[in-house]
């Protein structure tokens, strides 16, 4: 089995990504084979199409209805054979893996499609390309487009599997708002040594950007009556936070976890600013506060709070529900904390509830009900023994977010990456204006928080016969209340995308469905039960309309009569 060609086709307009990955298979022996297409593809994407061709003949994937796909497919497959086609590979991939028996020197074409909006975190855009061909392939090429209409401000490329000679098959070619960059290494440039067929490529090709930002307000892109809405201010002054951080101790900690958590938290405390206020609670089948109040980040206390963590063991059983409740205690009786400052609670925990209240219903409910919105909680799942379900639900319905800590060698580098994005808090109580009357489908406008080096995205459908679009931002920073105000001319707008050719057309369009089906999914989250419904519903509906692969729809393979049919691929969630 050989694949002879194989390309990953990336073009990026405005933010948004649409990967198509084609490879060519021939099978050069004198009997059928199985021919494999193994791809890793970020967690955060949503596959749309997938379509194989034997000898000239299309077998596509066809999107439905995630139970109506399951239930047909069910009677056709005994139980059990028809396993999923995509897994959770990793913290930041999922792998899409299907095999078609192929006949003695037949060819198949595999080809997959996939689109993400790129999301900004610490100043930059991430577009990661997983390269495991796992042979040496005669035609390879990876080629990304990128077009930024607010201009490229910086470009990098970086990749695990990089050696000197591979570097000279990597070109890249840029101006002020459009780069193209092109790996396209021989088959000698791919090899381990000149002796052995054995490939170098093995790992991620990375391409980091960040965009020009002129306009105080933010900028505005329009396509096809559709809008999206950059905002991503920088250089103000960031607010001081008062920030817990609860920390699990229990037995199941010990070892490596409460060994990798020891040395983020000694990192992130040197992260800490003067004028922020902090303190430890940490829990096991008794909470245990290391002061009795927050205290300055003076480096006094920081270092004392060093040698504090140095000795935390684990053992014992899991109280999340008092440990939680003692951090919004000590933050509701906080004294001569800055006037203006973003308080929040972080929790790590690698468990279930099992000390105290062991209710996850309940525990949401007391939570949410001490919280009442003047804090944020953030939740941290280490390993795959927590109810990731639980702790997604909880940060949601207290402004925050969870994130599931693998139990890597990394692990202490997560859970610093993770503070390093909602250290420095700029914004708060943001409110993105439009006109009522004049847009559709407008997704989230109004948020608590943004953090610098992040970016606020809003997207809608312009009602027909508007000339001009109007947005006003109202904000809280440090400093000030802002108000900032903008006004996009609709025509002139729509005409930056006229002239491109490659861009794939109704991105916009495409891009806010992407958006909207991931805030309603999220959403859905922490809605009550009947809402819930209405959100999925709406989510689906979507999800069908513009072929996405969403957790609420499967794609349906479609392979020769006389193999196994009813293969599945879902989007598998980080809750399972």
């Amino acid at each position: 089995i050989d694949i002879y060609s194989l390309h990953v086709d990336c073009r990026v307009t405005s933010r948004f990504a649409h990967t198509i990955i084609t490879s060519r298979i021939v099978n050069r022996a004198n009997e059928s084979q199985e021919a494999t297409f193994e791809v890793e593809l970020p967690k955060t994407a949503f596959i749309t199409n997938f379509s194989m061709s034997i000898d000239g003949k299309v077998y596509p994937g066809i999107i439905k209805e995630k139970a109506a796909a399951q239930k047909e497919y069910d009677t056709a497959v005994s139980r059990g054979q028809s396993a999923g086609l995509v897994k959770i590979k990793d913290r930041k991939l999922e792998q899409f893996h299907v095999s078609v028996s192929i006949a003695a020197a037949s060819k198949v074409t595999f080809e997959l499609t996939y689109e993400e909006l790129l999301k900004r975190q610490l100043g930059k855009f991430e577009l990661l390309i997983k390269v495991r061909p796992k042979q040496l392939v005669k035609h390879f090429q990876i080629d990304v487009h990128i077009f930024e209409p607010q201009g490229i401000r910086f470009l990098e490329t970086d990749s695990t599997f990089m050696t000197n000679e591979l570097t000279e098959a990597l070109t890249k070619v840029q101006n002020e708002t459009k780069a193209h960059i092109l790996f396209k290494p021989t088959v000698d440039q791919q090899k381990i040594n000149p002796e052995l067929d054995e490939t170098l490529l093995n790992g991620d090709f990375v391409v980091r950007y960040d965009v020009k930002r002129e306009a105080t307000a933010g900028d505005i892109q329009i396509v096809n009556g559709y809008f999206v809405h950059y905002f991503a201010p920088s250089e103000m002054p960031v607010f001081p936070k008062n920030v817990i951080f609860v920390i699990d101790r229990s037995g199941s900690m010990a070892g490596r976890k409460i060994e990798q958590t020891r040395d983020a938290l000694l990192k992130i405390l040197q992260d800490l600013r003067p004028e922020d206020h902090f303190s430890f609670i940490t829990f096991s089948s008794r909470v245990a506060e290391w002061k009795s109040s927050l205290l300055p980040a003076t480096e006094g206390n920081v270092a004392s709070a060093a040698a504090f963590v140095q000795t935390l063991s684990a053992s014992g059983g899991t109280d999340i529900s008092g440990a939680l409740l003692r951090a919004v205690a000590v933050l509701d009786h906080a004294e001569s904390l800055p006037e203006r400052s973003v308080s929040m609670v972080i929790l790590l925990t690698d468990g279930q509830p099992t000390s105290g209240e062991t209710n996850v219903e309940v525990i949401q409910e007391k939570v949410q009900k001490a919280i009442n919105g003047k804090y944020a909680l953030f939740c941290l799942g280490f390993g795959f023994d927590v109810s990731y379900k639980f702790l997604e639900k909880m940060a949601l319905s207290n402004g925050g977010l969870a994130r599931r800590i693998y139990e890597k060698a990394d692990a202490a580098l997560q859970l610093q990456d993770f503070y390093q994005e909602v250290a420095t808090p700029i914004l708060t109580k943001i409110e993105m204006q439009y006109p009522e009357n004049a847009i559709e489908g407008l997704t989230k406008s109004n948020f608590t928080l943004f953090f610098e080096g992040s970016e606020i995205v809003v997207s809608g459908k312009i009602s027909n016969g508007l000339d001009l679009l109007p947005v006003e931002i109202k904000a809280q920073s440090h400093t000030s209340d802002l108000t900032l105000k903008e006004e996009a001319n609709v025509k002139e707008k729509e005409q930056i995308f006229q002239d491109q050719r490659y861009i794939f057309g109704n991105f916009i369009e495409r891009l806010w469905a992407y958006l909207t089906i991931q805030q309603l999914l999220e959403k859905a989250i922490s809605a009550p039960e009947e809402d819930q419904k209405a959100l999925e519903a709406k989510a689906l509906e979507l999800s069908l309309q513009y072929s996405f692969v969403t957790p609420l729809t499967s794609m349906v393979v479609t392979k020769p009569e006389d193999q196994q049919q009813g293969e599945l691929a879902n989007k598998p969630t980080e809750a399972g």
